[in-house]
């Protein structure tokens, strides 16, 4: 490939390829590095071969020093950045000698290749498959089975209710997808542009910016919907009221959809914390995602969605705080971040320690006075009629299970069902102190003048400066391919090399062409024999 031929990378994300630049002008952002560099000037036919004359040789750049052959791989940091968010690599050569530089990467097993195409992807995987699924739907045979993806399941048109099922996985599954989408593509084509015109240059900041303004955006919409909920029901200040009409499966259109759309929104979760950068609280945060999808889907599935409920619109408020306040950090409004730091200590100490432990106090206290104490079974028309009974001897503790999977099966309450999810409940409890802690620590500096910074969501591998990336250098081995000696075409490398023949006195006997081929492939290095 000739040196016009050599691909060039284009502004966009990170792939996994490796390309080569000719151009010796950029090489000014690059630090000089060894490289091996073979001299290939052409000498004069008929020039002695076990002592040629040496040719001039030009004088050569640090970077193309001479080194040892083997492939080397030299670690540089490279601080330039990229127009889009996740930034293309660029690769750079040196005259004769190819340099091939590319990310750093701290494993390349097949599962990392696998999340790396996934996260790179997921804008487009998403809303393919979506388009997919409403192009099917357009199909009259497929709608009975498609619209289970993006309706409400078990209608009950007698009450205008809605029961639980196996189906709501479906429309569980489609949140999850969209979820993914919407996430990647707002912050890829809102929130990064908007980063970047309010001058913000580092990736990592413009990263951030996206996911915290990401989680505001969500956060704020499904907090507002949780309250209205909240503020329109029969529980509203009222908690013994949260444990009445017990056991009810059948709820409001509003209140399942909530509640489904959170259990995915939280599902989505643990899988952008896993397939993405992890971050030093990774197991902390995966710990409370597990643990909050138990509790949701735990009080969807056993027929107290108004508790979780209440638990969510708790939670969630101290969740639109705090990304507020990184937001205005990234942007720069540092006064405003710290002043939105300040609310967010508040309201995370009335939500998550006040308001919370009273919920839980109201499961411990309430529970055994307002819930009948025993098993019921059958459908949501008979429920009630059926119990209360004792759990089934043979069944052992598989009875505080079954609710999960069966729509008619066994549901009860008794005191082991209320310390499981009292225990969870607590767990959560638990860590929300640990973080509370980190959170002190981070007021104790903004009460010393150093400003409110975050560190419990920083990368694990953050040991490099903000605006530093870590890259690998290598020399790019040769390309060698076998030819026979007839192959070689003398008279065309003699014309493009300039090499002028020399005016000999033939002695003996010659072959054409004989000669010149084994000078030639003894100047190149070929140590084959040619008779």
């Amino acid at each position: 490939m000739s040196d016009s031929e050599m691909p060039v990378s284009s502004n966009g994300p990170i792939q996994n390829t490796e390309e080569v630049i000719q151009d010796d002008s950029e090489t000014d952002n690059m630090e000089t590095q060894d490289v091996a560099v073979q001299d290939l000037t052409p000498l004069p036919i008929g020039a002695p071969l076990a002592a040629p004359a040496p040719a001039p040789t030009p004088a050569l750049s640090p970077a193309c020093t001479p080194a040892a052959a083997p492939v080397r791989r030299l670690k540089r940091q490279y601080s330039n950045k990229k127009e889009t968010m996740n930034g293309p690599l660029y690769m750079q050569a040196s005259n004769n000698a190819v340099i091939v530089r590319r990310l750093k990467r701290e494993g390349n097993s097949p599962l990392k290749q696998l999340t790396r195409w996934f996260v790179e992807n997921q804008i487009g995987l998403s809303f393919n498959l979506l388009a997919l699924l409403f192009l099917a739907h357009g199909m009259p045979k497929a709608r009975a089975h498609t619209a289970k993806y993006f309706t409400l399941s078990y209608y009950n048109p007698a009450n205008g209710k809605y029961g639980l099922g196996f189906d709501d996985a479906h429309l569980i599954l489609f949140c999850v997808v969209l979820f993914t989408g919407l996430r990647a593509a707002t912050m890829e084509y809102v929130l990064a542009p908007f980063a970047k015109h309010w001058g913000m240059a580092k990736r990592k900041d413009i990263t951030r910016f996206s996911e915290q303004a990401w989680l505001l955006i969500y956060y704020t919409v499904f907090w507002s919907l949780g309250l209205y909920i909240y503020c329109n029901s029969t529980y509203f200040l009222n908690l013994a009221e949260i444990w009445a009409d017990w056991p009810n499966r059948e709820i409001s259109g509003i209140m399942k959809g909530y509640m489904l759309a959170q259990l995915a929104f939280w599902l989505q979760q643990v899988l952008v914390i896993n397939i993405e950068e992890r971050r030093k609280d990774h197991w902390q945060m995966f710990t409370h995602h597990i643990i909050t999808i138990c509790l949701i889907y735990g009080s969807y599935r056993y027929s107290h969605t108004r508790v979780g409920n209440v638990i969510l619109v708790v939670m969630d408020v101290v969740d639109i705080f705090l990304p507020f306040a990184k937001c205005l950090k990234y942007l720069g409004f540092t006064t405003l971040c710290d002043v939105m730091f300040g609310v967010f200590m508040v309201s995370w100490v009335a939500a998550r320690h006040v308001l919370y432990m009273i919920v839980c106090y109201s499961v411990w206290a309430h529970i055994p006075v307002y819930l009948p104490v025993g098993c019921f079974t059958g459908p949501s028309a008979t429920l009630k009629a059926s119990g209360p009974f004792d759990p089934p001897p043979n069944k052992r503790f598989l009875y505080i299970l079954e609710p999960l999977w069966s729509s008619e099966g066994l549901i009860c309450f008794n005191p082991t069902v209320t310390w499981v999810f009292l225990s969870m409940l607590l767990a959560l409890q638990a860590l929300t102190i640990m973080w509370f802690s980190l959170i002190v620590r981070v007021a104790i500096k903004v009460l010393r003048g150093d400003g409110a910074e975050d560190s419990r969501s920083d990368d694990e591998g953050d040991e490099l400066e903000d605006d530093e990336e870590e890259f690998v250098y290598e020399e790019a081995p040769p390309l060698e391919q076998d030819v026979g000696i007839d192959e070689i075409d003398l008279k065309n490398w003699e014309r493009r090399a300039g090499v002028k023949r020399p005016a000999t006195a033939a002695t003996g006997v010659s072959l054409p062409g004989h000669s010149d081929r084994k000078e030639f492939l003894g100047r190149i290095g070929c140590e084959k024999h040619v008779d």
